[in-house]
């Protein structure tokens, strides 16, 4: 067999290794455009989990990496004057160049061919080798070469960063956020040998040009980042090698092979450096295509074998690289946090380390958070414990006069299950038993203020004096029997109106028994949905005066909170969009043309509920489509409704149109939360496959959102919120009577549970490569 690798970095190196391995007799030679010694760059860092599997595959070459590593367990966020480590992270280093010059001798003594200075840019060269990988990098001309089969997508993203050295030692892991004359800097820096580390500048695009880093040389730069970094530089000296200001491609492509040829490493993909998992990247994909090459009768088979079992991992890791990216590009939202809540957002920013993680790992670390944390609930008028306080979750919340006991909600979930608006027993159920599970606050799923307003024929409503006593019954029965609230959410369908059940068919047209529907513009949801009649003046005159009356309504039930349901497509959000709202009059056009008729309604509303009340507005902060809701425009939406008296913004995404592109994911939706909260500087409540207790806490912890809503958990488990009472030791979540030997039998068996299960966790867990170097250099006891 004949293997042509073109690229001589770890992917293509280590790609012929394990290929060589697997066949011997193969004729693989492997083609590098630069010298043997050439590297650009300085360090790179492994987890021990990758060094595991460096070892499974290769022996050789892990033994000799791993007596050139730099090993470290903390790492160490430098913030505002104070410093916070966090261990227990397993971490290793090593010079790039020592790394290419380990897997350069490993492959010439298992008998691969290495060609330097070879520049290769026909494919036709190889005409007679069976499998040529295109390991040539993030600017790789194979992939740009055949970029209508390959389609590849450059997402070249917003900051600046330097990649530069140091002979400043390091005993961790160190982010370093410095504050300058001309905006924020950011150092990722780590020690990758003996009197070297690796040092990564970045900061914003505006930054960037009021330093006037734009044109300076190399040598410049690293002299102005010097005088930044000082401080902590102790006198070292930054060095460079192609050290220049640019910025980071996202790469994404979606095909990997093209008949023999196939992508690897940064080629194919890249993953931002703040999680460190390029080379990583680089050299397991090198493993799964000789995973594949092992299993599969041809190449062919072993490479779409390739592409389909490893794409799902890399896109993982992308996107959790794509998560913390955004969170270092806009650090100028949490700027303002206290120092250890910041540093606790630094380190659960990519989701992969979360609030019980940190807890086993950290508990003193996590133990100051929550302290921050019960600090600023403190400073809102609640006389709660500073000294031992409770997680993040089980900390009160007060809205206007509201007050509710923890920040876990019950989302807003259409139950579909009325009878011409009117709720039922199971209504009285399903709200009454999440109420006394131990919810702080509960909505109610959208209820439709008329007739022709409704989703389905099975939504509820509240424009009949029969619909307001079933609604009034629910209400007092949470007031009676629990200490939550109850949040009302008003909605009104539009254009997504007279449709099927959901288990019947999402948003699909009715066969029979639907009824005239209502939007911004006569845009139908689907091809076959019944076109909307666009709304003229009169129209939103008499639904404004629905509105009115529905909150009219709510009040006499005695709810204690009212929502204005203006998200997913429904009627309001579709003034919002520019995707449905295509309206020539004052309420389309400019964003705050389309805001007009929801705000006009909001502010008719606030003037009906009552001034104690408070009141919420549910937004799509994203359409998830080209040409439609941002980010930038939720925050801008927030605003409006927080100068129009808005006390809490319920941020969810999407639902918008049919051909949105949604990306999911654990949590998908809180960096929206995120951006509207610290951004337009009012309270969230954010929502989105949130699946634990522990994210709950997490989210909370790192400011994300003021509320965390779920709605499927509490669909299985309406005690979810007791459970995690007892499993934090939040002993005072009210309870009825009835139910009060179960409570205590909880809360006794989740002391030694939890007890149980962290002891578990610990023993599972092994020791990194640091604590066992660290024990091999004790010195034995004396017998």
């Amino acid at each position: 067999m004949k293997v042509a690798i073109i690229g001589g970095g770890p992917a293509g190196l280590y790609a012929a290794i394990l290929l060589k391995k697997q066949r011997p007799q193969a004729e693989i030679t492997v083609y590098e455009r630069n010298r043997a010694d050439d590297t650009f760059g300085f360090g790179v860092v492994f987890s021990d989990a990758t060094l595991d599997n460096f070892e499974k595959y290769d022996p050789p070459s892990y033994r000799r990496i791993t007596q050139e590593f730099a090993y470290w367990d903390d790492i160490a966020v430098h913030f505002r004057g104070t410093v916070h480590r966090v261990g227990g992270n397993g971490f290793c280093g090593c010079s790039r160049r020592m790394l290419l010059l380990i897997l350069q001798e490993r492959a010439r003594e298992l008998g691969v061919t290495l060609l330097f200075e070879a520049e290769v840019d026909d494919e036709s060269r190889f005409a007679d080798a069976e499998l040529v990988v295109l390991a040539d990098g993030s600017n790789s001309r194979f992939r740009d070469k055949f970029a209508d089969h390959f389609r590849p997508e450059v997402d070249l993203r917003s900051n600046k960063f330097a990649w530069m050295g140091s002979t400043r030692p390091l005993d961790a892991f160190t982010f370093i956020f410095q504050e300058t004359e001309w905006g924020p800097f950011i150092a990722h820096a780590y020690q990758y040998e003996a009197g070297r580390s690796t040092w990564i500048f970045e900061t914003d695009a505006a930054t960037f040009e009021r330093a006037g880093l734009a044109g300076l040389s190399e040598r410049q730069s690293a002299d102005r980042m010097a005088e930044i970094f000082g401080w902590f530089l102790g006198g070292h000296t930054l060095l460079t090698n192609r050290s220049m200001w640019r910025n980071f491609p996202m790469i994404r492509s979606r095909r990997w092979v093209k008949d023999n040829m196939v992508l690897l490493g940064d080629a194919k993909a890249t993953a931002h450096f703040s999680i460190g998992s390029g080379t990583k990247l680089a050299m397991e994909d090198a493993i799964a295509l000789a995973d594949a090459m092992a299993g599969a009768p041809t190449v062919d088979a072993a490479l779409q074998i390739y592409e389909q079992g490893r794409r799902e991992e890399v896109e993982k890791t992308q996107h959790a690289a794509d998560v913390s990216l955004v969170w270092f590009e806009h650090v100028d939202r949490f700027w303002d946090f206290d120092p250890v809540q910041f540093a606790f957002g630094v380190m659960t920013r990519a989701k992969a380390i979360t609030y019980d993680n940190l807890t086993l790992r950290a508990p003193d670390f996590v133990g100051e958070v929550d302290k921050a944390f019960a600090r600023q609930v403190r400073a809102r008028g609640f006389d709660v414990d500073i000294e031992k306080p409770l997680a993040p979750m089980f900390q009160p919340l007060k809205l206007r006069e509201m007050e509710v006991a923890n920040r876990a909600v019950v989302s807003p979930m259409c139950m579909y299950s009325a009878r011409d608006g009117m709720p039922g027993d199971f209504h009285l159920v399903h709200y009454g038993s999440r109420a006394i599970g131990g919810a702080g606050l509960i909505f109610t799923e959208m209820t439709c203020v008329g007739r022709d307003a409704r989703i389905t024929p099975g939504c509820a409503g509240l424009w009949n004096d029969e619909q307001q006593a079933a609604w009034t019954r629910i209400v007092d029965f949470v007031h009676a029997n629990s200490a939550a609230k109850i949040c009302l959410q008003l909605g009104h369908a539009g254009r997504k109106g007279a449709t099927r059940l959901m288990w019947d068919g999402m948003d699909r047209p009715l066969e029979e028994g639907g009824w005239d529907i209502l939007s911004a513009s006569p845009i139908p949801y689907f091809p076959d949905s019944q076109v909307p009649r666009e709304m003229d003046l009169a129209a939103m005159d008499r639904v404004k005066g629905e509105f009115v009356a529905a909150a009219e309504r709510g009040e006499a039930c005695g709810f204690d909170m009212l929502e204005l349901h203006c998200a997913h497509g429904y009627l309001l959000a579709s003034f919002i969009s520019p995707l449905t709202n295509q309206r020539g009059d004052a309420y389309g056009g400019s964003l705050a043309n389309r805001l007009r008729y929801p705000l006009e309604i909001f502010g008719a509303m606030r003037a009906a509920w009552p001034a104690h009340k408070p009141m919420s507005v549910r937004i799509s902060a994203t359409d998830w489509a080209e040409g439609g809701i941002t980010g930038d425009d939720a925050v801008a939406i927030a605003r409006a409704f927080g100068e129009a008296g808005v006390d809490l913004v319920d941020v969810s995404t999407g639902q918008t149109v049919r051909d949105a592109q949604p990306v999911y994911g654990r949590m998908f939706q809180t960096p929206f939360s995120e951006q509207v909260r610290n951004e337009a500087r009012v309270a969230t409540m954010c929502v989105g496959n949130i699946t634990t207790s522990d994210q709950v806490n997490t989210i909370l912890a790192a400011g994300r959102a003021d509320l965390v809503a779920l709605g499927r958990p509490h669909l299985v488990d309406p005690s979810f919120t007791i459970r995690a009472a007892a499993w934090y030791g939040a002993p005072d979540i009210a309870c009825p009577p009835q139910y009060l030997p179960g409570k205590e039998q909880i809360f006794r068996n989740s002391v030694r549970d939890r007890q149980d299960f962290d002891d578990l966790k610990i023993k599972a867990k092994p020791k990194t490569r640091a604590e066992l170097r660290a024990e091999a250099a004790k010195p034995l006891a004396a017998e």
